[in-house]
């Protein structure tokens, strides 16, 4: 068995190798340095896709079918880059740039997640878009029904904007999928797109509403503010969970209704949510001190938080984390496993360092350090 990490940071995408001696090799930059805000990849093809870009470049998607020895792109909008370029013939030959029609327009500024489904690559962006592919990411439609949605005009942005960051489908029915948006909240399809519901119900109003942060539940709903979202293994029915900005919630019935589980957690802030690819119990979480605190680990003192009931109860799992002076932050897309049968588990910071865990969490090692701004992780195993 082979274990790859993929990575996605401020200054390109990084592959991690593992070794037989257990130790990891990086190599990267990849994507000409383009901040990459989500790496994926089939496990036994090859294939990896990594999304990004932003005001200089546009947005794009970039595509190996090598295991990241190179990378072709597919861009998909028009950047900073272009005007100078258009205006400035010599600069236009010194990076080789070339006027071409691009599908969408500056409207459309970055690339925020990545979803393969059966033969169906998903992209949410920023501003809170999908777009689907067929042919493994050559070109992109925009799956029309979800920016159709009535609620689409009262969509507000987080703090890093409107963003479509979150995308989970049902395995073997690539049509019924859910999605996470800043600050709008949770929508599912159940029709390849053409319609969605928006589903972010409280199971019981009143638990929450002595709650007065805007992020917070109120009137009924969860909070719209969700920071990730990630779907239960198939066995497990409609089982959902989420990480939003005011604590960790399940649902059992797709979404059309949440219960709050953070009893237990240090804090209600936090970004990833991490399931187990086998075990719809076993859950982790990265708990920060909170929204205006600073956004860094409780007391300085990295932990993960896991949970094996569903969300019933916690434990931190703290060993070979640094326990003090702790100051860095672990985003949304930074928390991933493969799909082994004991699945390793890994974070990245956003100070450059990605932790692994091959025992369930129970202890860690660094196995990278001193990478850019680590935006997101994801592993596979061939």
């Amino acid at each position: 068995m082979t274990r790859r990490v993929l990575i996605g940071t401020t200054k390109g995408a990084f592959v991690l190798h593992q070794q037989q001696t257990g130790s990891f090799t990086v190599t990267g930059p990849h994507c000409d340095g383009w901040s990459i805000n989500h790496v994926i990849g089939e496990p036994g093809t090859g294939k990896l896709w990594a999304g990004g870009g932003g005001e200089w470049f546009g947005a794009g998607v970039w595509h190996s079918a090598d295991g990241g020895e190179t990378w072709t792109l597919t861009r998909l909008s028009p950047g900073q880059m272009d005007d100078w370029a258009a205006q400035d013939p010599e600069f236009a030959a010194m990076i080789g740039w070339q006027k071409t029609d691009l599908p969408f327009d500056k409207d459309l500024s970055q690339i925020w997640s990545l979803h393969r489904a059966e033969d169906r690559l998903y992209v949410g962006t920023k501003p809170a878009d999908l777009l689907e592919s067929r042919d493994d990411g050559a070109s992109f439609t925009r799956v029309e029904g979800l920016g159709a949605h009535p609620s689409r005009p009262d969509w507000q942005p987080g703090a890093a904007g409107l963003i479509l960051h979150s995308i989970t489908s049902e395995p073997g029915n690539p049509g019924k999928l859910w999605v996470g948006i800043s600050a709008s909240g949770v929508f599912a399809t159940e029709d390849s797109g053409a319609s969605w519901e928006r589903r972010n119900r409280l199971s019981n109003a009143e638990a929450c509403a002595h709650h007065h942060h805007p992020a917070a539940p109120s009137g009924g709903e969860i909070g719209h503010c969700v920071h990730s979202l990630a779907r239960a293994p198939a066995a497990a029915g409609d089982l959902l969970y989420q990480q939003n900005h005011h604590g960790v919630w399940r649902s059992r019935d797709g979404g059309r209704s949440w219960e709050d589980v953070t009893e237990g957690l240090p804090s209600t802030f936090g970004f990833p949510i991490l399931l187990h690819p086998h075990d719809p119990q076993k859950l982790w979480v990265f708990p920060l001190n909170g929204d205006m605190e600073g956004r860094f680990p409780p007391e300085a003192k990295a932990a993960v938080w896991h949970s094996s009931d569903g969300g019933e109860t916690w434990q931190a799992q703290r060993n070979g984390l640094p326990q003090e002076f702790c100051f860095f932050t672990v985003l949304r897309q930074a928390m991933a496993s493969d799909e082994g049968v004991n699945p390793a588990i890994y974070f990245g910071t956003n100070s450059g360092s990605v932790f692994g865990s091959f025992d369930e969490g129970a202890s860690w090692i660094e196995i990278a350090r001193h990478l850019p701004t680590i935006q997101s992780v994801e592993a596979i195993c061939d």
